[in-house]
């Protein structure tokens, strides 16, 4: 049997400020995002897109802390959660992104589906990318877990003890084992990183297609949709509804079915 792998968080501090890996890897995320959509807008010729670009993604930043953090919230019924430092939901993240960048294109009166179609490839690239911040503080492991990979996280957030997995994710284990026992897991967070690249580089290819604006944005939607799927199938949780499906597979099947539509709406038929 293969011997996990033992994570340590990539803290450090700067003076009295400790910088956390998570925090550096969002803002790499959205760094990368902008001139991702930036350099793709400019190459399209839509400069004026491009220009707005900054308060757009400064949109998105908020949107997403404030989306995801709410998501958490309601979905623990712990309001106290929101002063936090851990608790970030993908989903609630993309929602409120999306609806507060929406927001901000309509008051400058540029068109969504344009931005949104360029968006597709940053978020792609943004989600490989903010993923290895989870890593980096040992946030959203999976289940246990003894092959490849495997990972045992005694400092992560929280901790992959036999009482955390028990207690949070209602893992069971066998009557007199250790509560404080570190659990190796599935570390679903460098799973998550890769299929989100495999994402941005199937948008990447895509990016010259000559369908219309917002047809790239639910290529995007399509592959989040089932990415989220596949990985809910090996991430600790325990809110799994009476369909046997997790609250984010189905808002993963329901992110799917808009992609699916924005593909055919989107497309561009050949005309004879």
């Amino acid at each position: 049997m293969l011997s996990p792998i033992l994570h340590r968080p990539a803290n450090f501090h700067l003076g009295p400020l400790e910088v956390t890996g998570f925090g550096l890897a969002v803002l790499a995320a959205f760094a990368i995002s902008q001139i991702i959509c930036q350099r793709e807008l400019w190459r399209r010729g839509f400069d004026k897109e491009a220009d707005a670009m900054p308060d757009i993604v400064l949109a998105a930043l908020v949107g997403t802390l404030i989306g995801a953090k709410t998501y958490y919230v309601v979905l623990t019924g712990d309001p106290g959660a929101f002063l936090s430092r851990g608790g970030f939901v993908f989903w609630g993240g993309f929602m409120g992104a999306v609806a507060l960048c929406w927001a901000v294109i309509k008051a400058k009166q540029l068109n969504f589906l344009r931005i949104a179609d360029v968006a597709g490839i940053a978020i792609a690239a943004g989600y490989s990318v903010g993923r290895t911040g989870c890593w980096a503080v040992g946030d959203d492991y999976g289940r246990p877990w003894n092959g490849f990979l495997a990972t045992q996280f005694p400092e992560g957030a929280p901790p992959s003890t036999v009482s955390v997995m028990s207690g949070q994710f209602g893992v069971p284990f066998p009557a007199g084992t250790n509560p404080s026992d570190v659990v190796a897991v599935h570390p679903t967070q460098l799973y998550e990183t890769l299929m989100g690249f495999i994402m941005f580089l199937v948008a990447w290819k895509l990016r010259k297609h000559t369908h219309k604006e917002g047809w790239l944005f639910g290529v995007y939607c399509v592959g989040a949709g089932i990415e989220r799927f596949i990985v809910e199938f090996f991430r600790a949780k325990d809110d799994a509804l009476t369909v046997g499906l997790t609250t984010a597979q189905i808002i993963a099947i329901t992110i799917f079915t808009i992609g699916v539509g924005l593909l055919g709406t989107r497309r561009r038929v050949a005309t004879a």
